[in-house]
């Protein structure tokens, strides 16, 4: 298929912030480190509104020229793994928080997680 004129603008954005949270998740589990841990963990609602807003531009694609419809639901599946490798990169942050603090934070609000945590180190 041909190229469209923005050459994938928006998943290459995405897939440039996802890299990054990956790389900060490892060191973050590295280090050890719950703070840097919760900071990546926070960069995981970027990543899934800049999902979505490529999942509605595709949309609107196919909408507007149904014979996009194969090029459109091809860039969804790839945003669909990136949006998955960034909520891997959160499970794997959560993951080092349990290990130093011995807190389960998963399916915990991350206010409430840094709260949790700014009073544990008083």
């Amino acid at each position: 298929m041909e190229r469209p004129a923005d050459s994938y603008r928006e998943v290459k954005h995405l897939g440039r912030q996802v890299a990054r949270m990956v790389h900060d998740a490892l060191d973050a589990f590295a280090r050890m480190d719950p703070q840097a841990a919760l900071r990546v963990a926070r960069e995981d609602q970027t990543i899934d509104e800049e999902y979505e807003s490529i999942q509605r531009q595709c949309i609107t694609f196919m909408m507007e020229d149904p014979r996009q419809i194969r090029r459109a639901l091809d860039v969804m599946w790839v945003v669909r793994a990136l949006e998955r490798i960034g909520d891997h990169a959160k499970n794997l942050c959560e993951y080092v928080i349990y290990m130093v603090h011995g807190k389960d934070v998963r399916h915990t609000e991350l206010d409430d997680i840094e709260r949790d945590l700014a009073a544990r180190q008083r």
